[in-house]
């Protein structure tokens, strides 16, 4: 069976409140962000079973404006797991997906979405803020073997 996982690192930040990390908003231009990269989703992306999501507000946020651009939002399971900024935690989150589904979507953070990415594709690849990464394989998810990074880039300038 096919696995599509689209890795979403959350849009810009606003750093200017007294904001808790966990609770940290968009800014302007992250709103931006966001909606640009649920635009070139719908274009792009293939039919996504599933939404897992950090509980970060910036997250949260983030999936909120790449849904909204969708014509067939998926379900949304928010996960403690996401809000990981170590990619082997990530790496064992995409390991225990129910084996029915067949593309997710994972909106989280970084220095964890890069090494997700890294992990899965044998090379460094970047994930600066609404950067998405598409990465598909043959098989189950706790056991990907040749993947493909079938895109990578930060909408709208983005590959396809």
């Amino acid at each position: 069976m096919s696995r599509t996982l689209v890795v979403v690192r959350h849009a810009k930040s606003d750093w200017t409140g007294d904001h808790a990390d966990r609770d940290r908003p968009l800014n302007s231009r992250g709103r931006k962000q966001a909606a640009e990269a649920g635009r070139w989703l719908a274009a792009h992306a293939p039919y996504l079973d599933l939404a897992v999501v950090s509980p970060a507000a910036r997250s949260r946020l983030t999936w909120d404006l790449v849904a909204v651009e969708l014509r067939d939002p998926p379900p949304v399971r928010v996960a403690e797991a996401a809000y990981a900024f170590e990619g082997g935690v990530l790496l064992d989150l995409v390991a225990g997906l129910d084996p029915e589904v067949e593309a997710v979507v994972l909106v989280g953070h970084n220095p964890a979405a890069e090494a997700l990415v890294s992990a899965l594709v044998g090379s460094g690849h970047a994930m600066p803020t609404s950067c998405i990464a598409v990465l598909r394989w043959e098989g189950t998810w706790d056991a990907p073997h040749d993947v493909e990074l079938v895109a990578h880039g930060r909408p709208p300038a983005m590959p396809t």
